[in-house]
């Protein structure tokens, strides 16, 4: 290999595809011909199965059993199934997680909660930069009640400092959205644990990519979404865990009927229910739900940890044949290169990253651009080749020394990017 060469990916990236354990996954998924999907990590590919699943749940449980499939096929149940199956991928019992809602409303009922269970304390501590979604959430709950709860916002080099005796609850994204950076999960729990605060965390860019264990590492609270990693469909039902240990004593802010100890004896006073479900809110969206319900069917299928090193090892290969084949085109990495400390996504900048995505998607291979300058390639190992590395890396290398990506169309900003 060099870096003038990539007309066909050599006999080593082939050897790697023809000896990967979880090479016959890709066949579960639909994915369209000349596309390289390097997008996962924002919305996960579609699933066979769940093509099927909804063909199943709208002609026959909703068109045939109309409202009677809340019992005959147990609707009222699949938020607590869901929950179970999602625990297993996460290191929970699978009476801590409950698939309910979206990320964002998940956090404001956590968040609301964990305040609740530290009344004596008043702020939250969390990461600079982190996901919006974490961050708006924390400042949304700090406008209810007694306004007393604020914002502790820090870079990552000086968080775990600043947790101290005012800290009620520590926020944090086990993967870093933009740069895949990964926070050790034990350590930091420990070192809240020690000053008397909770953690909640956000697995939306870890869980089925990475080995996540919850319960292993003391974890207080846990939300994520089930449309990235778990390829449930875009916008698909959030899920979230609250340790058993605090359930008793953790309520929802959100006190929806779907939460009560007794939905269907139509009180006028709210109950809440016992364990996890206390947490659901409104009735759940089963047709959403039944789909992620089936994509998780594949995903445990295979182990875990198997996903978590093929996903390091498509990464590595990834920013190996950036650096050798892209250089002296201002491309600079901005993620991990440790793929210990790094998710299943490897991150570039550039001051042009907008218009190279661009010009990447309009040529078959389907990232996503972060502002103000990052490029960032997913790696859902279950349907992503090595083969297709070389491929994403050699188009890209081709918009780099053609200058395709300068075409005027290519600046022009799209609603999502």
């Amino acid at each position: 290999m060099n870096g003038q060469d990539m007309d066909e990916p050599p006999r080593d990236i082939a050897a790697l595809d023809e000896s990967d354990a979880l090479a016959p996954q890709r066949k579960k998924f639909r994915l369209p011909d000349g596309i390289i999907y390097l997008d996962g990590n924002s919305l996960g590919a579609l699933p066979l199965a769940a093509m099927e699943r909804v063909e199943t749940v709208v002609r026959n449980e909703w068109g045939d059993g109309l409202i009677r499939s809340w019992n005959n096929h147990d609707w009222i149940g699949l938020p607590g199934r869901v929950g179970a199956k999602i625990a297993g991928l996460i290191g929970a019992a699978p009476d801590e997680v409950i698939a309910a809602d979206s990320t964002s409303v998940n956090l404001f009922k956590l968040i609301a909660a964990a305040m609740r269970l530290r009344p004596e304390r008043s702020e939250i501590v969390s990461e600079l930069g982190n996901f919006p979604t974490d961050l708006y959430m924390i400042e949304g709950a700090s406008w209810l009640g007694d306004g007393r709860t604020r914002l502790r916002g820090c870079g990552s080099a000086d968080l775990v400092a600043a947790i101290d005796d005012k800290t009620a609850l520590v926020v944090l994204s086990q993967v870093h959205y933009k740069t895949g950076a990964v926070w050790d999960m034990a350590a930091v729990t420990r070192a809240a644990h020690a000053m008397g605060a909770l953690v909640l965390w956000d697995l939306s860019h870890s869980a089925g990519a990475l080995v996540v264990d919850l319960n292993a590492a003391g974890a207080d609270l846990a939300v994520g979404c089930g449309y990235k990693y778990l390829n449930g469909g875009p916008g698909a039902p959030a899920y979230l865990f609250v340790a058993t240990r605090h359930q008793a004593q953790a309520r929802s802010p959100l006190s929806g009927w779907m939460g009560h100890a007794h939905p269907f004896d139509f009180a006028d006073s709210y109950e809440p229910g016992d364990g996890i479900r206390r947490f659901l809110c409104g009735t759940p969206g089963i047709i959403g739900m039944s789909v992620l319900d089936a994509a998780l069917d594949v995903m445990l299928a295979v182990d875990i940890a198997t996903i978590a090193r093929k996903g390091r090892a498509l990464g590595d290969l990834f920013i190996r044949l950036v650096e050798q084949h892209c250089a002296g085109f201002d491309l600079a990495l901005a993620c991990p290169r440790d793929a210990e400390s790094r998710g299943s996504q490897v991150s570039f900048r550039h001051p042009h990253g907008y218009e190279i995505m661009q010009a990447l998607i309009d040529a078959g291979v389907i990232g996503d651009f972060r502002a103000p300058d990052i490029l960032r390639f997913g790696f859902a190992p279950l349907y992503i080749r090595y083969e297709d590395i070389w491929n994403a890396v050699a188009t890209l290398r081709k918009i780099l020394v053609t200058g395709a990506w300068r075409a005027p169309g290519h600046a022009v900003r799209n609603a999502v990017t």
